[in-house]
């Protein structure tokens, strides 16, 4: 079995990649700075839980900081997993500085640390917002990567970007996938999803920018920790979409887990944000022909698991923070 450094353990992604590592019969050591980005008690109850199982050794270190290489010097992984981030992308036009430090220096960090221990391979979390305003649909990984319309994509090309030179100068073998808008249990709050199901669920309006005809292809977790681990195979240098194949309306959506709560949502529609980005849909053929992978679950499925899993923790969960 394989020992594996988890950067961003406590966040969305990195939590429940870490638990299907250990409950496959590896060893993570993960790492979080456990910053505040969005409710806290998200990251800590995601933390808890893994605490809460043989196998995982937490650091609570930031990747920003150059420190992070001396602090893990001489210790050797079979791979990194590199999940820590500052995600968001209207939050990236307000504060552009902490998504370069995070998600490029960061990143360039952990390359140097997979460069001076010895360290073969790299798994680097991108985003779909790379894509751009007018990409092809479904987007394949072909497409133009090279005009973001906010400071978050624009972080990420540098990541990417980054992850390549290392690549080509020592070797590392590298996997960047790029996730499309990832949802389900204990996620991240300042995403659709979990508002959604939050404020319908409490009876709260339910805030939309624009009309609700922007449309999004959603990907279940439990999809993205399956990809993101299948992903440690040796590679070379791979771009891979990870994405599910529905697509759908933020109205539709919003009727979907109005049935599934069983309450209706009292809708308020604002102005449309420029740094969102009108559709996502992925191609994820070449996952399926180098990873083995393509989603498991529907839509429906996903959206029911994750209201399961907030009436189970209705008691805190109401009360966190929805911006």
């Amino acid at each position: 079995m394989a020992h594996y450094l988890v950067t961003g353990a406590a966040g969305f992604i990195g939590a429940r990649t870490s638990e299907v590592l250990i409950q496959d019969g590896h060893t993570v050591t993960g790492i979080d700075n456990l910053n505040d980005a969005y409710d806290v008690r998200m990251k800590e109850y995601r933390l808890k839980r893994l605490q809460e199982m043989g196998g995982f050794t937490f650091h609570k270190v930031d990747i920003s900081e150059k420190s992070v290489i001396d602090f893990f010097k001489g210790q050797t992984f079979d791979g990194v997993i590199n999940l820590a981030a500052r995600a968001g992308v209207r939050y990236s036009v307000s504060d552009p500085w902490v998504f370069v430090q995070t998600n490029m220096i960061g990143t360039l960090n952990m390359l140097e640390l997979c460069r001076q221990n010895g360290v073969k391979k790299f798994i680097l979390a991108s985003t779909s917002s790379i894509y751009g305003e007018d990409p092809p649909y479904p987007t394949p990984e072909t497409a133009s990567s090279s005009e973001p319309l906010q400071p978050y994509a624009a972080s990420k090309k540098g990541a990417e970007a980054m992850a390549h030179a290392y690549h080509h100068l020592y070797g590392i073998d590298v996997s960047i996938l790029r996730y499309f808008t990832v949802y389900g249990p204990a996620g991240r709050p300042d995403l659709a999803l979990f508002r959604f199901v939050q404020w319908i669920s409490e009876g709260r309006p339910v805030r939309v920018n624009g009309d609700g005809e922007q449309s999004r292809g959603f990907t279940y977790i439990d999809d993205i920790a399956r990809g993101t681990i299948l992903a440690l195979k040796p590679l070379g240098y791979e771009i891979i979409n990870l994405g599910g194949h529905e697509v759908i309306t933020i109205n539709n959506l919003i009727k979907l887990v109005e049935d599934v709560v069983g309450k209706k949502a009292e809708v308020v529609y604002g102005p449309p944000n420029l740094a969102d980005m009108r559709s996502n849909w992925a191609d994820v053929t070449k996952a399926g022909k180098l990873l083995g992978w393509e989603p498991q679950y529907d839509l429906r499925a996903g959206v029911e698991k994750l209201v399961e899993w907030y009436n189970a923790e209705r008691a805190w969960a109401k009360d966190v923070l929805t911006p």
